[in-house]
């Protein structure tokens, strides 16, 4: 006997610990973990299932299920996140790409656009699909969070968009010229009384300011409403997503703006997702 577990083991064992924590789902956690810990493609797991681990694997995996059992993101664990068929790098300074977050994409792609303003860049998942969705087009993406710049320009540089992308650090439209025929934002938007109704994941690992104004969770909109007309080209449009409630309110706020042809699109769960809008043309 070696007293060493084999994987299948070491991962029966990874998910009873992680659905005692409450994680939602601890099956393909401890699975996707200890592809990682073992470095291998999470397809290979069932592979090496019956093959003991050697102690640096079990050690590492160990303290992959740890941090997880504490609520840290897979993502954060990975170092990185899928996103629209692309990997990006992510970490606790930016919000995590949610798939939700792929309908703003679809409602941007759904025309053509040349110069691309991403306000709240993050990791800079959106702005950096777009751009490589249309190689042709160039983009300006903005945060108040200096780590998240540099996160978004470690994107940047990793998708190869670097010669078409620029990263600023600015309060909304603050540290910005020039105008653009797309603005896409996914601000924070969570009112302050709904953040203790968030998963420990949300919470407590990502960065506060990109979840919640403190306020109501109209806060941005309302900044971004009043300033997107002098950055929009005629004809320009305007994506924004919103929480599943926020419809109505973004859209009078866009419409009091003076930009035209406001409109709603769904989720793929059918939630109210993205608000978008357009500058007369």
């Amino acid at each position: 006997m070696t007293g060493l577990q084999t994987a299948a083991q070491a991962m029966v064992a990874a998910t009873a610990r992680l659905r005692a924590a409450g994680v939602d789902d601890p099956a393909r956690d401890a699975r996707v973990l200890l592809a990682h810990a073992a470095r291998i493609e999470a397809s290979r797991v069932t592979l090496i299932a019956p093959e003991e681990l050697q102690p640096e694997i079990a050690e590492r995996y160990d303290q992959l299920i740890s941090l997880r059992a504490i609520r840290v993101p897979v993502s954060h664990l990975l170092g990185e996140r899928e996103f629209y068929g692309r990997r990006f790098r992510v970490s606790r300074d930016v919000l995590d790409p949610r798939p939700e977050t792929e309908t703003l994409i679809e409602a941007a792609l759904s025309a053509p656009f040349d110069h691309v303003l991403d306000l709240g860049v993050g990791s800079g998942c959106i702005l950096i699909t777009l751009l490589a969705e249309r190689t042709s087009a160039s983009g300006l993406g903005v945060d108040l969070s200096e780590a998240a710049c540099l996160q978004a320009s470690a994107n940047v540089v990793e998708h190869k968009v670097q010669g078409r992308v620029e990263i600023v650090r600015s309060d909304w439209f603050e540290n910005i010229d020039g105008q653009f025929d797309l603005i896409v934002s996914n601000p924070p938007y969570i009112s302050v009384d709904e953040i203790a109704e968030l998963s420990p994941e949300v919470k407590e690992h990502e960065p506060r300011m990109a979840l919640t104004d403190e306020g109501d969770g109209l806060g941005a909109y309302r900044r971004i409403a009043a300033s997107a007309p002098d950055f929009l080209l005629p004809g320009g449009r305007i994506f924004v997503e919103i929480g599943p409630t926020q419809a109505k309110k973004v859209g009078a706020l866009f419409d009091a703006a003076g930009l035209v042809d406001v409109c709603v699109i769904p989720d793929l769960d059918g939630r109210d997702r993205v608000v978008g809008a357009k500058m007369p043309g």
